[in-house]
């Protein structure tokens, strides 16, 4: 696909009546933890027009991030979406392309691109815009390719016809990502209780300390976790990303335990410093280190 995505759908720009529902509950239950920024503009989440007053049409982009490398063995475990660079920024120039050509064609309209770092509801998004279905896990699932994808959302002020939502959902009686999360934080009808996930407490968990709850269940993840996605039947369809800014850093692939617990705050910024494993920052990987290697 042209500039580098792998899948678009278009939906109407609308009130997500039934995520409100939803979402509301999740909050209610505490499921976000200390991730206070989720209980913040929850209407512009809902309603695009909000966000973006004028917006009529919503634009879902899916980006493969699958490696063809991974970590060697008995290392602490990074998610492979942080193999590479930071995927924000390389998604974030592709959307501005996108509605730069967009005004070529069109004429003088306005947009705005979001990766992962709005009020904004993007698998909710992708599933109205035709492009998979909401797994057990939480994550958009494509029959063909599986859910190793960023979600990227471009909304316009422009009426664009929109595609068939994804209506059915193919995951079954399958509860593989359920049983095998660490921590138990897949919960019935699709729910994850995000004060559990081994990504939040890995990354948007700032405290100074992991929960003692978490003692011997982290299964050596030191940022982020793909156990869900990894045991996921459809992800044997996942083919390898074709995008060079997300190739591996190469420690990330080969740093073993003695090469973490041996870098410096100086070796760190200068070697993620294009990473999302920036985010952590060095304490945040040492704490995580430190977590882990108790056995």
């Amino acid at each position: 696909m042209e500039h580098g995505f792998d899948a678009c759908g278009i939906a109407m720009a609308d009130y997500l009546e039934d995520d409100a529902r939803r979402f509301e509950k999740w909050l209610s239950n505490g499921y976000q933890g200390s991730m206070s920024y989720m209980e913040r503009n929850v209407d512009l989440r809902l309603d695009p027009r909000k966000l973006m007053p004028g917006a009529k049409t919503v634009i879902s982009f899916l980006k493969n991030y699958y490696p063809s490398q991974r970590q060697i063995q008995d290392a602490p475990k990074v998610s492979v979406y942080a193999y590479g660079e930071d995927y924000h920024e390389v998604i974030r120039e592709k959307l501005n392309l996108i509605l730069e050509k967009m005004r070529e064609a069109w004429g003088e309209i306005e947009g705005r691109g979001f990766v992962d770092s709005a009020p904004v509801l993007e698998r909710s998004w992708a599933l109205r815009a035709g492009l998979g279905w909401i797994g057990k896990n939480g994550q958009l699932i494509s029959k063909k390719k599986g859910s190793f994808f960023f979600i990227a959302t471009l909304i316009v002020d422009l009426d664009l016809n929109p595609d068939p939502g994804f209506t059915t959902d193919h995951c079954g009686s399958c509860t593989r990502c359920i049983d095998a999360c660490p921590t138990e934080a897949i919960l019935p009808n699709k729910v994850i209780d995000g004060s559990r996930c081994i990504s939040y407490l890995t990354i948007e968990n700032k405290s100074e300390s992991i929960d003692e709850t978490f003692n011997n269940k982290m299964d050596d993840w030191l940022f982020g976790c793909d156990v869900c996605q990894d045991v996921c039947p459809w992800n044997r369809f996942a083919q390898p990303h074709e995008e060079e800014a997300f190739e591996p850093i190469q420690p990330i692939l080969n740093y073993q335990w003695k090469d973490w617990e041996a870098i410096t705050e100086e070796e760190f910024k200068l070697l993620f410093k294009d990473s999302p494993i920036k985010r952590s920052k060095h304490k945040g990987i040492i704490r995580n280190l430190n977590f882990i290697k108790r056995k």
